[in-house]
């Protein structure tokens, strides 16, 4: 079976959000899965399945779980697909449903996916001493806690307890303000140690949350939001109702086959 590293949300090599995906070419146990993923060591490894004239089936792993979103492993599923050769629309079932992917000219792929809000809520005890910031605003979404601060500034100075934060009962924390100059609407930075992701580099799932979230408070349906982690990424999004468009570009680093 094939296998490929790609970085997503960037058009640069060694930036944006390493993810593997194996192309599988017939059914194996999630045991499986479970330890490819965990020998790949990227935050999601994505396995892709055909399913004859239906969508494929994609499922995601971290090193530790089976995860039930991940934008962008999605993406670096779409690059693989098409960089072999198919074009247009891609459907995937996955465990959020079907998920869809168009590649625009100049190799921009745009992403159907739901839109996640967060629903309002005081800080779980012990978030902020975890994070080492001060909430303006927190709400809770299906998976994450959303947490507004007051800049970039305090988004990229953020150094977060690892041990303390796992103790969130959430997937992941998102930590997020308002973009500092013109090239981002919007910043954030992503945490998830309790599975297994200490700094996630480019998050598209969290941009189903941030998405609405940002759209609401700068009253524009279409964003630019920036991850503020080390290796750095960009992610577009459009709101439409109860679903977001996600869009980002991404570069394969290398493939291979797997001989287990």
């Amino acid at each position: 079976m094939r296998i490929f590293t790609v970085d997503s949300f960037t058009d640069r090599p060694f930036r944006g959000n390493p993810a593997a995906v194996c192309l599988l070419d017939e059914t194996v146990p999630d045991e499986w899965m479970q330890a490819v993923a965990a020998e790949m060591r990227h935050s999601e490894t994505a396995f892709v399945l055909s399913q004859g004239d239906g969508p494929c089936s994609l499922r995601w792993f971290t090193p530790e779980v089976e995860v039930a979103l991940c934008g962008h492993a999605t993406l670096a599923t779409a690059h693989v697909l098409y960089s072999l050769g198919e074009s247009g629309r891609l459907e995937f079932a996955t465990k959020s449903g079907v998920l869809a992917t168009d590649q625009e000219e100049g190799g921009l792929i745009t992403m159907d996916f739901p839109a996640n809000p967060a629903t309002p809520c005081p800080p779980p005890e012990g978030l902020a001493e975890a994070l080492g910031v001060t909430p303006l605003r927190t709400g809770r979404s299906r998976f994450d806690v959303l947490v507004e601060v007051g800049s970039a500034k305090e988004v990229r100075a953020a150094d977060p307890d690892m041990a303390r934060l796992t103790e969130v009962d959430a997937r992941g924390v998102i930590v997020t303000a308002p973009g500092e100059g013109a090239s981002a609407d919007y910043v954030s930075r992503f945490f998830a140690p309790r599975v297994g992701v200490p700094e996630d580099p480019v998050t598209g799932s969290a941009h189903c949350v941030l998405a609405p979230y940002w759209s609401a408070a700068l009253g524009r349906d279409t964003l630019v939001g920036e991850q503020l982690s080390r290796r750095g990424g960009t992610v577009r999004t459009t709101l439409r109702g109860d679903r977001v468009e996600l869009a980002g570009t991404a570069v394969t680093i290398w493939s291979g086959e797997l001989e287990v």
